[in-house]
Parts: C-alpha cells; sequence; structure tokens
C-alpha cells in the first residue's frame, strides 16, 4: 500500500459520493468516484487499484452484495458497505460476503473516516500476517485432510468420505482455511480475525469463538472434545494436522 491510500467511492448518488470523496480528500486520501460496478471494475484493472472501496448496496442494475462478493473472491483490500435503513439482512449478508465494516445511512462523516482509518489498519496488519502466515495452504496442496473429512481449496468446499459437501458459510469457510493451512501452529483472536476477513478486529470479540464451536459441530467425531481444532488456553486455537477427528 502507497504512503497515500487509494479509496474508491462506490454509489449511485452523485450528491453522495462527491461529499465522501472529497471530505476524505481533505485527509489526505487519493479517492476515485464509481457510480455502479462498471465504473468499480475498471478501476480496479487500473494501474493503481483501490486499497479501500466504500459501497452502497443499493443501487440499480449490479447491487452492492454481487460488487462486494467479486472484490473479496479476487482482490485483498478493504470494504466498507453502506446501508439504507431498515437493510439489516443485506448488512448481514455483506458482512457474511466478507466486507470489513459497515454504516447504516446517514452516516457522520467524522465516524467514516475513523472507520476507514481502522480497516485499513487492519488491510496492513493482515498484508504483513500473511508474509509469516499462510492464509490458506502453506505446502501448496490442492486438498487438505480435515479429520475423516477433505477440505478442496479450489472449490472453496468441504466433503465428507463419500465426497457430499459439508456446508460452510463463506466465514466458516474462511476460518477453517486459515488454520488449516497453518497446521499446527497456534493462533490467537487477533490473527484469525484479520487473517479470515473478519469485520471486527478486537482480540476479545467472542464471534471467533462461535464460528469455532459451529466448526467443531461439522468436522469433529465428538465436538465436546475436539480433535482437530484444539484449544490452546490462554494463546488461541490450534489445527492439528491428520487428527482422527
Amino acid at each position: 500500500m502507497s504512503d497515500s491510500p487509494h479509496i474508491a467511492v462506490v454509489d449511485d448518488e452523485a450528491q453522495i459520493r462527491e461529499a465522501v470523496g472529497e471530505y476524505l480528500e481533505l485527509h489526505g486520501f487519493q479517492v476515485s468516484l464509481a457510480d455502479g460496478g462498471r465504473a468499480l471494475r475498471a478501476l480496479m484493472a487500473g494501474d493503481k487499484p483501490p486499497d479501500l472501496v466504500i459501497l452502497d448496496l443499493n443501487m440499480p442494475g449490479e447491487d452492492g452484495l454481487s460488487i462486494a462478493r467479486y472484490l473479496r473472491e479476487h482482490f485483498s483490500i478493504g470494504i466498507i458497505i453502506l446501508t439504507a435503513a431498515g437493510q439489516t439482512l443485506d448488512r448481514i449478508i455483506g458482512l457474511e460476503i466478507g466486507a470489513d465494516d459497515y454504516m447504516g445511512k446517514p452516516f457522520d462523516l467524522r465516524e467514516l473516516l475513523a472507520r476507514v482509518k481502522s480497516v485499513l489498519r487492519r488491510v496492513v496488519a493482515a498484508s504483513s500476517a500473511t508474509a509469516s502466515l499462510a492464509p490458506g495452504n502453506e505446502a501448496g496442496e490442492d486438498e487438505i485432510k480435515v479429520g475423516h473429512l477433505t477440505l478442496n481449496m479450489a472449490a472453496h468446499k468441504l466433503f465428507d468420505e463419500n465426497g457430499e459437501e459439508i456446508q460452510l458459510t463463506s466465514m466458516e469457510y474462511d476460518l477453517l482455511h486459515v488454520l488449516a493451512g497453518n497446521a499446527n501452529r497456534v493462533l490467537n483472536r487477533d490473527q484469525l480475525l484479520d487473517l479470515s476477513h473478519s469485520q471486527n478486529s478486537d482480540p476479545f470479540d467472542r464471534s471467533i469463538d462461535v464460528r469455532i464451536s459451529r466448526l467443531r459441530r461439522k468436522i469433529e467425531t465428538d465436538p465436546s472434545k475436539p480433535r482437530i481444532l484444539k484449544t490452546i488456553r490462554g494463546a488461541g486455537y490450534m489445527f492439528v494436522r491428520d487428527a482422527d477427528g
């Protein structure tokens, strides 16, 4: 990331994107404005793609959820979604897809600036962590054994011994991908939140514990006595390679 982070503001309302763009430029950011997915894709294909995208969910044509999914699948950047009042379900889906944060409209520009800075810090931290921790699979394998199951990185899916898919949410997949790619290494909540593209980097956030619990119910023979996803008291969690579940 350069000394002056590049931020894209994507909103079909010209007044909003111009006001946000002007405010961020006043605070030292390079800003590009886009009225929808097509314009944003052109920016992403440019010489200096954005480091962070502020994305309105409710737009004509390609909606923000589709754009957010595209961004998360193809780029390691920050994503802040903007939602109108009453869009709780869309907000939840947006975070599930992998957005880093959200704000409801109308919003305070000072708060948006604070959230932009916070997400950019996490993007930098995640990039630094990736240099020493594999976000997926450090051995270059296409598949990783998860007890009696198989995690297929190309398909982004988990399969049982009969080839049947075990349903995972995108967040569950990302978390398992990170843990399995760093087998036999203890990862704390902060590292897991950063590497799995969570929207909240607070190391005391209990959402990681909830997701670990859900994963155990899907991959462990006895979730109450986990053998694959071990809790390392006071330190974090560890994926045990070659455990039988």
